[in-house]
């Protein structure tokens, strides 16, 4: 008895990392197909006629298609947006409140290179569970940004995800 219920901890435990490999390795191959359809359009843009063109170019939009319901299944599976609801039930937590940086407000996207001022520590979000938010990892912080929410890398000040209209 004690074996069967180690085993199903065990499967229990390792399904959730099972089901995050095989939807990392989803979205890896949706974005393989969108640069190999992305390529042949190219190609039929160099040598084809308008109906090569055009059918790459739906060929290429299923593919990023495809790729953003593989994205919004994963997000939906793992909680990713989790907090939105959690938002509405809790609006006086979430106040934008009167908050002002030194700087002017600047929107931000993922991959964007910024300076140390617009995250330091006084700017992290010291308890991002409250919120809701994704738990950040190794050298990444939850920062605030005006009514902004953005994940840093403090080691290479690079923006790894962005939240806007975080704080209402």
């Amino acid at each position: 008895m004690r074996t069967l219920i180690t085993t199903i901890l065990m499967a229990a435990a390792a399904f959730p990392a099972v089901a995050s490999a095989q939807s990392n390795a989803e979205l890896r191959r949706d974005r393989r197909d969108i640069r190999q359809e992305q390529r042949e359009l190219n190609q039929a843009r160099r040598f084809g006629d308008r109906g090569d063109i055009r059918d790459e170019r739906r060929d290429v939009r299923e593919a990023r298609q495809e790729y953003r319901e593989d994205l919004n299944d994963r997000n939906r599976r793992f909680g990713r947006n989790d907090w939105r609801g959690w938002r509405d039930r809790n609006q006086a937590l979430y106040a934008r409140g009167n908050w002002r940086a030194p700087f002017r407000y600047q929107t931000f996207r993922p991959g964007l290179r910024i300076g140390q001022p617009y995250y330091a520590r006084s700017y992290w979000i010291a308890d991002p569970w409250r919120y809701r938010l994704p738990p950040a990892r190794g050298y990444q912080r939850w920062v605030r940004h005006y009514g902004d929410v953005m994940l840093v890398d403090t080691r290479r000040g690079i923006v790894v995800d962005v939240i806007r209209g975080f704080y209402r």
